[in-house]
């Protein structure tokens, strides 16, 4: 029988994370269980990209411990924390892509960077990635610049899944695009979350991707996660934050969404 450790792929505990006097993760903690895509929202400062940074090791914590698929990153090498690092992929909020690379350079650019590949085979790894992620041969040689809002955020996403990743980190995926585009991608995400068995980790302020794609949502408010699992839970916890988020005039057809899939 294997032990609540090994079912998860990223535990935070009493994390601490601040800037000069100013705490924004005060004490928190989280767990986000292998195989599932978990949802993290709050207001604005909340804290959630902080989170995300500090997870993976952009940003520093003054307290607590952070865990990745069973290891404490604080307590290995370097070269295993390297190791663990490879198991992880990130798409960040505008994509982040090389504005003088190619979409298929782009995605290419980890394979260059982390494994010992013929030009050629290199390649044809970072065309399949493209395609998994819908784009097309003629996509493949365009530049950033060329291609839209939607396109971006597929290269980057077939970028942080270049070394097969078992994890994926998700900084405001459907950020700019239009509702159409918007629905696309979170289609897109959960169909790669179920045919590759990966962990998600998901900071959305998108209602709509709560909805159709997060097995879990975490609440943050105050520095702490103050509500986590199914949305249906979360959105009836009692919390001035959430009552705000999710009764809204957007939040009520949400839970309006939400009880007809119940039903």
């Amino acid at each position: 029988m294997t032990g609540q450790g090994e079912q998860l792929a990223i535990r935070a505990e009493d994390l601490v994370v601040g800037f000069g006097a100013r705490l924004v993760l005060d004490r928190l903690s989280l767990e986000v269980r292998r195989g599932e895509v978990l949802g993290l929202v709050g207001g604005s400062g909340s804290g959630k990209s902080v989170l995300l940074r500090s997870i993976i090791g952009l940003l520093p914590k003054r307290a607590g411990r952070i865990e990745v698929m069973g290891v404490d990153l604080d307590r290995v090498p370097d070269r295993e924390r390297r190791a663990v690092e490879r198991r992880w992929g990130i798409l960040f909020q505008q994509g982040a892509l090389f504005s003088s690379l190619s979409a298929l350079e782009n995605v290419a650019f980890p394979m260059r960077e982390h494994l010992r590949l013929s030009d050629r085979l290199r390649s044809e790894v970072a065309l399949a990635k493209l395609e998994m992620v819908g784009l097309s041969v003629a996509d493949a040689n365009k530049l950033p610049a060329e291609l839209s809002g939607g396109m971006v955020k597929r290269v980057a996403l077939a970028r942080a899944l270049a070394l097969d990743p078992d994890i994926v980190f998700l900084d405001e995926p459907t950020s700019g695009l239009d509702p159409i585009a918007a629905g696309d991608f979170d289609d897109l995400i959960k169909t790669l979350q179920q045919t590759l068995g990966l962990t998600v980790f998901m900071v959305t302020h998108d209602l709509d991707s709560l909805a159709s794609v997060c097995d879990r949502v975490a609440a943050l408010a105050g520095g702490k996660v103050i509500a986590v699992g199914p949305l249906a839970e979360v959105m009836a916890v009692e919390h001035p934050w959430i009552e705000a988020y999710f009764k809204g005039k957007r939040g009520r057809a949400l839970g309006r969404a939400v009880l007809h899939m119940g039903t």
